[in-house]
């Protein structure tokens, strides 16, 4: 499981000193039990995909963070911020291409057959369930919106 493979992880930098993956890592492991007890599994625990849904909005929380530290002038912040980032994306799935996505989005449209941008939220709807884990959601938005013109 994706959870104990966290814990592993977070051990062996404990062991090693790596004091920024250990510190990424008892954040995300705080993360995903306070998750536990909000969807009340905390018995049983949540499923990989539970887990990466945790791991993803933490990322989500860094990105808000970087362009938030850089616009206000503290590239120290914004480094850090990306440094964690780098440490949770190695327990995602592979990122699909921009290509990829924009073919994946291309074929949502054909077969709801969408043509302007009052149908944006079914595709979106859609598209975002196929690609769930897969790509950031910014991106599928600004796809949609690209192709729905």
């Amino acid at each position: 499981m994706l959870k104990q493979k966290i814990l592993d992880d977070l051990k062996s930098a404990m062991k090693s000193g790596d004091t920024a993956k250990r510190d990424t890592l008892r954040m995300l492991d705080s993360m995903v039990k306070n998750c536990e007890i909000e969807k009340k599994k905390r018995e049983e625990g949540l499923t990989d995909e539970e887990v990466q849904e945790v791991i993803a909005r933490a990322i989500k929380q860094r990105k808000d963070s970087v362009s938030q530290y850089e616009a206000g002038g503290r590239p120290e912040l914004a480094e850090k911020e990306n440094k964690e980032i780098e440490i949770l994306s190695a327990y995602m799935p592979l990122q699909m291409s921009e290509d990829d996505v924009r073919n994946e989005i291309k074929k949502v449209i054909a077969e709801i057959g969408a043509v302007s941008k009052s149908e944006m939220g079914k595709v979106m709807g859609t598209a975002m369930s196929r690609l769930k884990g897969k790509t950031d959601g910014n991106l599928v938005k600004k796809i949609v919106e690209e192709e729905l013109k």
